[in-house]
């Protein structure tokens, strides 16, 4: 039996959701999203409650219970509260600024990097050193913000690069004599 797959999802007031086959919609303040089940589970909802139940007992059932309960948690929190990444820049010169939709990034290359920012995520940029990336899809949010990591990820032994808010940069010894 999935722990997580048992627990119903509660819709907070003004989140309403629809399933249609194995679609479900969750509608609320932030926008709107969809998610699709595999066969192997069944979507209910009643009231303010949405419900996941395998319809078998093979393994690949069981999975998908407890995948489908949680991508479902994750619709519900983008639409009420969303989701946000924060990143910090460390290096003498590395510094980010947003042009409209364009996030210029100054990383120690030739050439400033121009990241455009795809549509369903909001990047801001308060200080030069921070980057704000924020969405009601909580993949897209992770995936733009290890996008613009990848143009200059942290380095071992001073730290130089973009690391999220969070992260901790193990730190190397340099060469001795």
């Amino acid at each position: 039996m999935s722990r997580i797959g048992k627990k119903p999802v509660t819709l907070p007031s003004g989140v309403s959701a629809s399933v249609s086959g194995q679609t479900i919609e969750v509608k609320g303040p932030k926008g709107a999203r969809t998610f699709s089940a595999t066969d192997d589970v069944t979507l209910a909802v009643e009231e303010n409650i949405v419900k996941v139940e395998p319809r078998g007992t093979s393994k690949r059932a069981r999975q998908q219970w407890g995948m489908a309960r949680t991508m479902i948690e994750n619709c519900v929190v983008g639409v009420t509260t969303g989701f946000k990444k924060e990143l910090e820049i460390n290096g003498v010169g590395y510094r980010a600024q947003m042009q409209g939709n364009t996030l210029k990034l100054n990383l120690g290359y030739s050439h400033d990097v121009d990241f455009t920012a795809p549509d369903g995520v909001t990047i801001t940029a308060p200080k030069q050193t921070e980057i704000i990336v924020e969405g009601i899809d909580q993949q897209l949010v992770g995936q733009v913000a290890a996008n613009i990591r990848k143009w200059r990820a942290p380095e071992p032994y001073k730290g130089k690069g973009i690391k999220y808010k969070d992260e901790f940069i193990f730190r190397k010894e340099g060469k001795k004599k």
